[in-house]
């Protein structure tokens, strides 16, 4: 058996390296549809811009209070 990387055989690193490039062939092939999936639905043409325009001056505090020392 190989229970360690160091004594491990040629076929146990080919099958290492195999399952590592399945693995990331498929998240890519995932990612590259989610994002066709989604071409679509962009989030610039599906809303309008909001204009904000500004408004007068705001107090968000206020002295009014006892001052304490």
């Amino acid at each position: 058996m190989n229970w360690s990387m160091y004594t491990a055989d040629r076929t146990t690193h080919l099958k290492i390296v195999v399952v590592g490039l399945a693995a990331a062939l498929l998240i890519a092939v995932i990612a590259i549809s989610a994002r066709e999936l989604n071409l679509g639905t962009d989030i610039m043409t599906v809303q309008a811009p909001a204009v904000i325009k500004a408004g007068g001056p705001v107090v968000f505090t206020n002295r009014d209070g006892t001052t304490i020392r």
